[in-house]
């Protein structure tokens, strides 16, 4: 379901705030992110269903010990699958700014993100309750 403008509006203010307010947060959070490529996701899955075939070939020929391995390939399979990608930016996209040196606009100390939080509560409660508005 997409976002009314409002909420679009509300989700862009929020996000400004975190890049100012938070900005060794957002450094952490924007590293690690990444998504897995389909190779990776491939591979894993490929991975999880030869583990799964050598552990019901140790069930057929009652070879216990052979399906210890095959569980431990299965495992890997499905980890490699699930890894977060650690993909580099591309050329043209931008990392946002983190209210260091090139920002417009100062970064503003962390007590005064109380009255942000203020707002956000009071559009809350103003969209939850229409006697309100």
């Amino acid at each position: 379901m997409p976002l009314s403008e409002q909420e679009q509006r509300l989700l862009e203010e929020m996000e400004r705030s975190l890049y100012q307010n938070d900005s060794d947060f957002v450094a952490r959070v924007t590293r690690r992110q990444g998504r897995a490529s389909y190779t990776t996701i491939t591979i894993g899955v490929l991975g999880a269903l030869v583990g799964i075939a050598i552990v019901v070939l140790a069930l057929v020929f009652k070879q216990p010990l052979l399906g210890l391995p095959g569980f431990v390939v299965m495992l890997a399979g499905v980890l490699y699958a699930l890894r977060p990608g650690m993909r580099m930016p591309k050329a043209g996209a931008k990392a946002p700014r983190a209210g260091g040196a090139g920002s417009r606009r100062p970064a503003r100390p962390s007590s005064s993100g109380g009255s942000f939080m203020d707002r956000m509560n009071e559009r809350w409660d103003k969209r939850n309750d229409p006697g309100q508005q």
